[in-house]
C-alpha cells in the first residue's frame, strides 16, 4: 500500500501535539460555546452574575496587581535588569525594530483600540467618571473623558503582555525550556517538572482564555466590518453575508500564519501599521486639529497626574458600578490576553534585552495609543457638541461598532477615510488572528517555536469558525464575559511572572541587598537545569 502520508506532515502534526491541552482547551470552550448557542439568555445570566461576584469581592485585586506590574515594569526599564538578554550573549535580535514593533502592536490590543478608539471617550463625556467630577457633556468632562480612554488604553493595557512575555523568552532562549506560557512556572518547578498537573493547568487555562479572548475580539471586529459595509452602502448582510465575510477573513489570517513569521505575520503587521498611522494622520489634518491637540495635551497632563489616583480608585461606599463595569473590566481583559499575546511577544523578542522588550512593548505602545484616543475622542466629542454628528445615536441604532462611520464621514473626504477604516479594520482582524492562531499552535504542541501548518490552519479554521457562530447567534458577549473571568487567574500568574524574571535578573544585577552570589548561581543551576548547564550568569554586556 502506497504511503499516504509522503511528506511526513501528519505525522509531524500528531507527535508534536500536547494531547491533553489540546483536547480539554478545546472541548472546555466548546462546551462553553455550545451553551451561549442553545441556552443564551441562561448561560449569559449565570456568567454576569460571576463577573458581578468577581467585581464586588476581588476587583480590589485587578487594581493592586495591574498597579504592581506597571511599577515592575518601570523599573526595568530605567534598572539595571534591563540590560540582561533574552538570549546567548552574542545574539542579535531576529527583527528590525520597525518589524518588531509592528509585529507587538498588532498582536496585542490593536484590533480593540480600533474597535473602541471612536466610541469610548463619547461614553464618557455622556456619563462622566466618578473621579472626573464634571457635569455630562461639558469641556471638563471633555478632557476627563478623553483622560480615561488615555488611562484604560495606555500604560496599564500594556505592561502585563510584556511582563509575560520575559520569563517565557528568558527560560526558552537560556534554558531551552519549552515555549509556553507555564515556562513562567520554571523557577518553582524547574524546567524537568513542567509537564506536571499545574504546568497543564496553566497551559489549558491559557487555551481557553485565548480562544475565548481572540473569538470575542474577531466578532466585535468583524461586526464592526459588516456594520461598517451596512452603513456605507445601506445592504444588511444577513447571517449568510456574516458567515460568509468572516470565512473570507479566516482564509486571509490563516494564510498569513501558515507561510510563517517572516513572510506573513511580518508583514502583514507592517502594512497594517502603516495604514493606522495613515488614517489617524489623515484624520488630524482633516479635523478639528486646534481643539484635538488642546484637549489631548490637557488630557495627558491629567493622565500623568493622575495615574496613581485612578489607579486605586474604586468609588468605595457610593456606587461602584462604573468602576466594575469599565476598568476592572479592562484590567481583566487584558489579563485574559496576557498568555497569548506575551507567548507571541516571546516568540518574536529573541536577541532583544529585557529593556527593549519593555520600552517596545509598553512606552512606544502607549505613544502611538495616546495620540489615536486623543483624535479619535476630540472628533467624537466636538462632532456631537456641534450637531456635526450624532455618534451616541448611531451608537444607539449600531451598536459601538457603528461609532466611528459618521466620525469620519462628517469629515472632509468623509467617503475616502470610511474606506481606509474599512480597510484597517480588516487588517487589524487579520493580524489579532495570525498571531493568535500561532500562539494556539506553540501551546497546544508543548512548545514548538513552528508549530506544523496542519495545525496553524485547524486553529485557524477554529477561530474563524467560533467567531461566526458568536455573530450569528448573539454569544459574543456572554463568551466575552466568561473569558474575562479567566483574568483572575492570570492576574496572579502574571505576579508569578514578575518573580519569574526577578530570579535570575537579580543573580545577575543585585540591586536591593547583598547576596552571596556564588551560592545563589550553584542553587539556581541545581533547580533549573539537572545537568548543571546554566547561562542565567551571562549577560549582554558581560
Amino acid at each position: 500500500m502506497g504511503n499516504s502520508d509522503p511528506d511526513g506532515r501528519f505525522a509531524r502534526f500528531a507527535n508534536e501535539l500536547d494531547a491533553p491541552v489540546f483536547l480539554v482547551g478545546f472541548l472546555t470552550a466548546l462546551v462553553a460555546v455550545i451553551a451561549f448557542a442553545l441556552m443564551p439568555d441562561a448561560a449569559a445570566s449565570a456568567v454576569k452574575r460571576v463577573n458581578s461576584l468577581v467585581e464586588e469581592k476581588v476587583g480590589w485585586m485587578y487594581l493592586l496587581a495591574m498597579f504592581f506590574i506597571v511599577a515592575f515594569a518601570l523599573f526595568l526599564v530605567f534598572g539595571p535588569w534591563g540590560n540582561v538578554k533574552l538570549g546567548k550573549p552574542d545574539e542579535e535580535p531576529q527583527y528590525s525594530f520597525l518589524s518588531y514593533f509592528a509585529m507587538l502592536y498588532s498582536a496585542g490590543i490593536g484590533a480593540g483600540i480600533v474597535f473602541w478608539g471612536p466610541a469610548e471617550a463619547i461614553f464618557h463625556y455622556d456619563t462622566v467618571p466618578p473621579l472626573v467630577g464634571a457635569e455630562s457633556q461639558t469641556a471638563d468632562a471633555a478632557v476627563g473623558a478623553v483622560r480615561y480612554t488615555f488611562f484604560h488604553w495606555g500604560l496599564s493595557a500594556w505592561a502585563a503582555y510584556a511582563i509575560m512575555s520575559l520569563p517565557i523568552a528568558f527560560y526558552t532562549y537560556r534554558h531551552d525550556a519549552p515555549m509556553r506560557v507555564s515556562t513562567v512556572l520554571t523557577p518553582f518547578l524547574g524546567i524537568d517538572n513542567l509537564d506536571s498537573v499545574w504546568a497543564k493547568l496553566v497551559d489549558i487555562l491559557a487555551v481557553f482564555a485565548t480562544l475565548g479572548g481572540i473569538a470575542t475580539t474577531l466578532g466585535f471586529v468583524g461586526s464592526q466590518f459588516l456594520t461598517g459595509i451596512e452603513y456605507t452602502t445601506g445592504v444588511s448582510v444577513g447571517d449568510t453575508g456574516t458567515i460568509l465575510a468572516i470565512v473570507g477573513l479566516t482564509i486571509a489570517f490563516t494564510l498569513s500564519v501558515t507561510v510563517g513569521i517572516e513572510k506573513g505575520v511580518r508583514r502583514v503587521s507592517r502594512f497594517n501599521m502603516g495604514l493606522f498611522v495613515v488614517v489617524m494622520l489623515l484624520t488630524f489634518v482633516l479635523g478639528p486639529s486646534a481643539y484635538i491637540m488642546s484637549v489631548t495635551t490637557e488630557a495627558l497632563g491629567q493622565y500623568i497626574n493622575q495615574f496613581v489616583a485612578m489607579s486605586f480608585f474604586m468609588n468605595a461606599g457610593n456606587d461602584a458600578s462604573w468602576v466594575g463595569n469599565w476598568t476592572i473590566f479592562y484590567w481583566a481583559w487584558w489579563f485574559s490576553w496576557t498568555p497569548f499575546v506575551g507567548l507571541f511577544i516571546a516568540r518574536v523578542s529573541r536577541g532583544r534585552t529585557i529593556r527593549q522588550v519593555v520600552v517596545t512593548g509598553v512606552l512606544a505602545s502607549t505613544a502611538v495609543t495616546i495620540p489615536w484616543f486623543g483624535i479619535m475622542g476630540s472628533i467624537a466629542i466636538t462632532e456631537q457638541s456641534t450637531n456635526a454628528a450624532d455618534i451616541l445615536g448611531v451608537i444607539s441604532e449600531y451598536g459601538v461598532a457603528g461609532s466611528g462611520y459618521p466620525l469620519f464621514e462628517a469629515l472632509p473626504a468623509g467617503d475616502v477615510l470610511n474606506l481606509l477604516f474599512l480597510l484597517l479594520i480588516t487588517t487589524f482582524f487579520v493580524t489579532s488572528a495570525d498571531s493568535s492562531t500561532l500562539a494556539l499552535g506553540m501551546l497546544t504542541t508543548g512548545g514548538e517555536l513552528e508549530p506544523s501548518t496542519i495545525n496553524r490552519v485547524i486553529w485557524g479554521a477554529l477561530v474563524g469558525a467560533l467567531a461566526s457562530l458568536l455573530m450569528v447567534v448573539g454569544g459574543v458577549d456572554a463568551l466575552q464575559a466568561a473569558s474575562i473571568i479567566t483574568g483572575g487567574p492570570f492576574a496572579v500568574i502574571t505576579i508569578l511572572a514578575v518573580l519569574a524574571i526577578s530570579y535570575p535578573c537579580h543573580d545577575i544585577h543585585p540591586v536591593f541587598f547583598d547576596t552571596d552570589r556564588s551560592d545563589s548561581a550553584s542553587n539556581q543551576s541545581a533547580r533549573l537545569d539537572a545537568s548543571g548547564e546554566t547561562a542565567a550568569r551571562e549577560s549582554d554586556d558581560d
